[in-house]
């Protein structure tokens, strides 16, 4: 789940499952722990239908066939399992991958819907724009806990919880607000209590990334399209616009610049970019959205644009992203949006967005 913009489709497709009135269900495949190389990191997780459709999809190789395999098992049993990928067991389908690495998944069924509560508190949060985390404890002194994970989500003005050992529970729910920024994503934790040793699954959880674009070309809608595919909160804002409304994951909205900040959360987790082609609107949108935290603020034009804005703008400011997109050579709507969408990308992560060749960091952040 630490994912956040892979949260929305799984929610979705989880129910529409509908578990008040069918009893296929369902198994969600999580990664608890890595070690070494391997194609995602603790946290990620993806639904398995019983029709073998995959949401949300961890890779398109070996592992993944296999932890679906098992997770039809686990549907028809109606019992969690933990799987372990790595130098003691099941090392040949690591060793098709080419990662070199190890990982262990939790394969729990969704079959009744109290199966998709901590889902509800999740998306309680992220309909507020609230941070948290969630814990869960899926083994207990080295055997999977049944019949499901226990988990405990919380936030501000948001706390849930099905871990039945109150020590337990108090014991997590002292540690998650130590969680920061500088902590990875998730990370398996092991805590004891009265005896027992439980690995707890420890994620944060964020905000989904947002994207602001202020556009009225066929730039600022190829741009909205893209960002909708990669699961960010989309909102198009156009002069032109006479009515609100949602379609295909956008939300149209008209505002002038004075009444942005009311109609759009413009917050450390949102990205604005301004398009609108014409200088003096660029300007006033520009002036609006320098006054807010967004994390990333870029306009679309010609450097000559560019130094006609810096100049017009009191001491220059260096938050600008001018022109906005990284040097791939784009010409097209379409490769100017795949430029701009990575440059975003790379600013969030702390990447330079340079070529994989040369860089020595991890790939995922």
């Amino acid at each position: 789940m630490n994912v956040a913009q892979e949260f929305d489709p799984l929610y979705r497709a989880a129910l529409a499952l509908n578990l008040e009135h069918s009893h296929d269900g369902a198994a969600l495949a999580t990664i608890t722990q890595t070690r070494g190389s391997t194609f995602r990191r603790a946290g990620a997780s993806m639904l398995v239908l019983r029709d073998g459709r995959l949401i949300c999809e961890l890779s398109g190789g070996c592992p993944q066939r296999d932890i679906a395999w098992r997770a039809q098992q686990v549907i028809d049993s109606g019992q969690p399992a933990l799987v372990a990928y790595g130098r003691e067991a099941n090392y040949d389908v690591m060793i098709e991958t080419g990662c070199g690495g190890e990982l262990e998944v939790l394969i729990e069924p969704l079959q009744v819907p109290r199966d998709l509560q901590f889902l509800d508190a999740i998306a309680q949060l992220r309909s507020r724009r609230l941070p948290g985390a969630m814990a869960t404890v899926y083994a207990a002194d080295g055997d999977v806990l049944g019949p499901r994970p226990q988990r405990l989500v919380q936030g501000e003005g948001v706390t849930w919880s099905d871990i039945e050992v109150d020590a337990l529970r108090q014991q997590i729910a002292a540690a998650l607000p130590t969680i920061d920024a500088s902590m990875p994503k998730a990370a398996t934790r092991r805590m004891s209590v009265d005896g027992r040793s439980y690995e707890v699954l420890v994620e944060s959880l964020l905000p989904p990334h947002a994207l602001v674009i202020v556009g009225d070309g066929v730039s600022a809608r190829v741009l909205a399209e893209l960002s909708v595919q990669l699961g960010w909160q989309t909102t198009l804002v156009d002069p032109a616009q006479t009515t609100t409304e949602t379609s295909n994951g956008i939300r149209h909205i008209a505002a002038s610049p004075q009444a942005l900040a009311t109609q759009v959360v413009l917050d450390h987790l949102t990205s604005a970019v301004v398009m609108t082609h014409r200088l003096e609107r660029d300007l006033g949108y520009l002036e609006a959205l320098l006054d807010t935290p967004v994390s990333y603020l870029g306009v679309i034009g010609s450097r000559q644009r560019a130094a006609q804005i810096q100049g017009a703008l009191p001491h220059g400011h260096p938050r600008l992203h001018m022109p906005a997109g990284l040097d791939v050579g784009s010409e097209t709507p379409q490769e100017i949006a795949l430029a701009v969408a990575a440059e975003i990308l790379a600013t969030r992560n702390g990447r330079s967005g340079g070529p994989l060749t040369h860089s020595q960091m991890p790939i995922h952040p």
